[in-house]
């Protein structure tokens, strides 16, 4: 039976080298000079740390690696922007997180959002993915019109497709 999978995957390098442009931009950027703006990338934990001088700098790193991450093909939903944090020397500090995976809610909205739809289908949630088998590809490429059109948290890809 055709099948495959609904997830959510970061590819970290791509990400790595958005991070590294913004550096670049950051260097070379008059209104940056004389600051202490830095954004660090710590794969492990799936996280970036940015910290600047004060609030309107750090919007504009903010701004730069969404427009960055847009550039290298990287949905911008990925990155879950925390609050500001101040600093011991007046700079304020700000981590993002990096979503990977499918959460328990999100996956039920996606199983319960396609048995609403009526297509002749069954999904099964698997871990952080969503399996999705159908007897026709045609009615798989239904659901996936169905999942690109909905509005949710996260970017999917879609993976694994077997016939």
């Amino acid at each position: 039976m055709p099948s495959f999978d609904v997830v959510n995957k970061v590819d970290l390098q791509e990400l790595d080298n958005a991070v590294n442009n913004v550096k670049k931009e950051v260097e070379t950027r008059y209104d940056f000079r004389g600051t202490s703006t830095e954004i660090t990338l710590d794969k492990g934990n799936k996280r970036v740390s940015i910290l600047a001088a004060d609030e309107m700098k750090m919007r504009a790193v903010a701004e730069m690696l969404q427009a960055h991450c847009i550039k290298r093909k990287l949905d911008p939903k990925v990155l879950e922007f925390k609050e500001f944090e101040p600093t011991s020397k007046g700079a304020i500090k700000r981590d993002v997180c990096i979503r990977e995976g499918i959460s328990k809610e999100q996956a039920q909205k996606i199983v319960k959002d396609i048995k609403a739809s009526k297509i002749k289908v069954q999904a099964s949630i698997q871990d952080d993915q969503v399996r999705v088998t159908g007897k026709k590809i045609d009615d798989l490429q239904e659901v996936i019109a169905l999942l690109k059109g909905g509005e949710y948290d996260v970017p999917f890809q879609f993976v694994n497709m077997k016939s």
